[in-house]
């Protein structure tokens, strides 16, 4: 076997670097959010939460999910829509997770830098906000009649899937 071959099997998988960025507009469940800040720190990228929040950022249901991950987590704390828009700027590429959503994740053209937004576990993302994104809302296929996906599951799923698509692009032939 060649030697290459074997070391890069023992290595544990390394993402490649990307300014691809989750958002969470009005999250309501403290442990769904520490979840994502793990997940966030675990793929290098950065978390934008939109106020209001269900919880307060001291909860230790919210700070037991991050666990030791928190001094690490690149987040960025909103105090409303409205501040978060003017941060990301009007040529943000942003892609909007609903599961009414019009394009499937599978057609989805992601690109590194894209701004990943999530709404809340009861709300969703509110019509207002759906509409500054035409052609860009996003569902999660999953089976005819079952409950949406838990916000973190559905999150981690789009983030893995937009990151394998930038490394596609970057690496076409892994």
């Amino acid at each position: 076997m060649n030697r290459e071959i074997a070391v890069r099997q023992l290595l544990p998988p390394s993402l490649p670097a990307h300014h691809l960025k989750v958002v969470l507009i009005h999250p309501q469940i403290a442990p769904n959010t520490g979840n994502i800040c793990r997940l966030c720190v675990a793929t290098g990228s950065e978390l934008h939460l939109v106020r209001p929040l269900g919880f307060v950022l001291s909860d230790r249901n919210l700070r037991r999910s991050a666990m030791d991950y928190w001094p690490r987590l690149k987040c960025t704390l909103h105090d409303d829509t409205q501040t978060f828009l003017r941060f990301a700027g009007e040529d943000a590429s942003m892609w909007m997770f609903d599961s009414a959503g019009e394009v499937d994740l599978w057609d989805a053209d992601f690109h590194d830098g894209d701004w990943l937004v999530f709404g809340s576990e009861t709300r969703g993302l509110s019509s207002d906000l759906m509409s500054r994104a035409p052609g860009r809302s996003v569902r999660i296929p999953q089976v005819a009649g079952e409950r949406c996906l838990n916000l973190a599951t559905a999150v981690g799923i789009a983030l893995y899937e937009a990151i394998r698509r930038g490394r596609k692009r970057e690496f076409p032939y892994v």
